[in-house]
């Protein structure tokens, strides 16, 4: 007997988030694997001009908005009457904190002071964007009794940021990890158990994906502490959550629901 395959040909899948570090590689990774693929983000332009990046037939960029059902409803709509199918979604969309000027960043991030307004946007980004797009979406995989959905959260949804790893050599701190990431990333890894146990017998599998930190132009000080912390000794490349993505949206995992699959670089591990 053949093992399950890791291939995705003739499936559809949707990556929300997609002109995001790891939304770009998510796609690429999907496509590969031979998906169809609907890279959704907010940027129209930027999902037409990302979309040259492949084969003609091979991607639909669609703008939408996950925090509105109203957008979310009209891309299904036009989804189905491209491919008359779907098969997995990619929940990726997400948002980190922004602070208004680097002066009042060490300030406003402290717990102390961190405005309710920016936690409040993080939830609805990030937790009742989540939960719009699977309801939407996965209603739709549910119908046809088949699909994956890969909720993307972070190590910071299972464990604390250790806040020491954002101090610089000389001990000055320019920001604290606020509060609203790790809480609605732990949001996302509950809300992925307990979709997985509502959607099992339709046949829709839903499991959470937790990367490690990813390496992306941090200063130089920053990428060391964080290697410190990490047995493999190093952050993570956007790159190398492409095959935990395959992986969860394939028949690789046919007997995988409700889990997190933790790609960290050991983080987690001590």
């Amino acid at each position: 007997m053949s093992p399950p395959s890791f291939r995705l040909d003739d499936r559809v899948a949707i990556v929300t988030g997609a002109l995001g570090l790891l939304g770009r590689e998510h796609a690429r990774a999907l496509v590969a694997a031979g998906a169809r693929v609907v890279l959704g983000d907010l940027d129209e332009s930027g999902l037409t001009a990302f979309a040259r990046e492949f084969d003609r037939e091979a991607v639909l960029p669609v703008a939408f908005d996950i925090t509105k059902k109203d957008s979310l409803l009209a891309a299904r709509d036009r989804i189905l009457h491209r491919f008359g199918r779907l098969d997995a979604l990619v929940n990726n969309a997400a948002i980190n904190d922004k602070f208004e000027s680097p002066e009042a960043t060490a300030e406003l991030s402290k717990f102390e002071n961190y405005p309710v307004e920016l936690f409040q946007r993080s939830i609805d980004v990030n937790v009742t964007g989540l939960f719009l797009a699977s309801q939407v979406f996965g209603t739709v995989m549910a119908k046809a009794g088949r699909g994956s959905i890969v909720n993307v959260a972070s190590t910071y949804g299972m464990v604390g940021p250790d806040q020491s790893i954002y101090v610089r050599p000389d001990g000055t701190r320019p920001f604290y990890k606020s509060p609203a990431y790790p809480a609605t990333k732990g949001a996302v890894v509950n809300f992925t158990r307990f979709l997985a146990a509502y959607w099992g017998d339709a046949g829709v599998r839903v499991n959470t994906l937790s990367p490690g930190g990813i390496e992306n132009g941090q200063e130089p000080w920053f990428v060391e502490n964080y290697a410190r912390k990490t047995p493999l000794g190093r952050m993570g490349k956007s790159d190398e959550m492409g095959g935990a993505v395959v992986f969860l949206a394939s028949d690789a995992s046919s007997y995988m629901t409700g889990a997190n699959l933790v790609v960290d670089g050991g983080w987690t591990a001590w």
